[in-house]
């Protein structure tokens, strides 16, 4: 696949489609570093810029991670399954830096805000949770 300067949709969402394509593909993996910055300017001749928007999005979708010493795929956790009660409401919505940060989960990642019916709220990793419903008896 080639980024096209010319074609209508920007080349940071084509070298995002590019990455995302990759690891939807299996070609980097979990845990996987990604080239450097400077390694996809010199392969397509594109802008350090562009190559930092394409991180971004992909950051953004929770396909990546980064951190001081570049960007990896990111790894899925363990699920666990949480039992909710009849009358639970469950939500879903991107978590604030804090919250991110106290719950443990990548930038992209939503989470699940779990309200029981006495009005108790947790909050838990979208990527992390299956939720079940439990018996109504």
């Amino acid at each position: 696949m080639a980024i096209d300067p010319s074609a209508d949709r920007p080349v940071y969402k084509q070298l995002a489609d590019l990455i995302r394509a990759r690891i939807e593909g299996g070609e980097l993996r979990p845990g996987q570093r990604l080239p450097a910055e400077s390694d996809y300017v010199a392969e397509f001749g594109i802008s350090r810029d562009s190559v930092r928007r394409a991180m971004a999005m992909l950051r953004g979708e929770g396909l990546i991670v980064t951190e001081l010493r570049g960007s990896r795929v990111r790894e899925a956790g363990e699920a666990a399954t949480v039992e909710i009660a009849p009358g639970t409401q469950v939500t879903a919505r991107m978590p604030t830096e804090p919250e991110r940060r106290q719950i443990g989960v990548a930038e992209g990642v939503p989470v699940l805000v779990i309200t029981d019916p006495s009005g108790e709220t947790r909050l838990l990793a979208a990527d992390r949770t299956i939720v079940k419903a439990g018996d109504e008896g």
